[in-house]
């Protein structure tokens, strides 16, 4: 390839690196305000569990409380648990997916490096 064309494959792949590692970074984002989600759900779980039955429990909605059997906030906190593990596989499964997407652009700019010795000279003497 001419040097021009290898330079542009460069930039394309950096710019894909950039553009994949922003994804990832998205994607943990996501999986820890999951993770918060799950465990502020467990917690509360575990609080409500240790009441008697005939406790009044009030939910927060908004700046108001509203009287709410606490059968029925138990069966919610475990929705909550259950939603947040389903959200969190399938950021597993994406981020899975977008790691090797990374390790292929990696590879493909190792090669690319590999067979232009000038570019990475190049890339090595450019100043940030």
């Amino acid at each position: 390839m001419s040097d021009e064309a290898n330079r542009a494959a460069f930039l394309e792949l950096q710019g894909r690196m950039i553009e994949t590692t922003g994804k990832l970074k998205q994607v943990q984002m996501q999986m820890r305000s999951k993770e918060t989600d799950k465990k502020r759900a467990f917690l509360t779980l575990e609080e409500l569990q240790q009441l008697s039955d005939d406790t009044n429990t009030y939910k927060s909605i908004g700046k108001a409380f509203v009287l709410e059997p606490k059968s029925a906030m138990i069966k919610e906190q475990e929705q909550k648990m259950q939603d947040s593990e389903a959200a969190i596989a399938s950021l597993q499964t994406s981020k899975d997916y977008i790691e090797k997407q990374i390790s292929e652009v990696e590879n493909n700019l190792r090669e690319l490096l590999a067979q232009d010795p000038g570019l990475a000279r190049q890339i090595m003497s450019m100043t940030v």
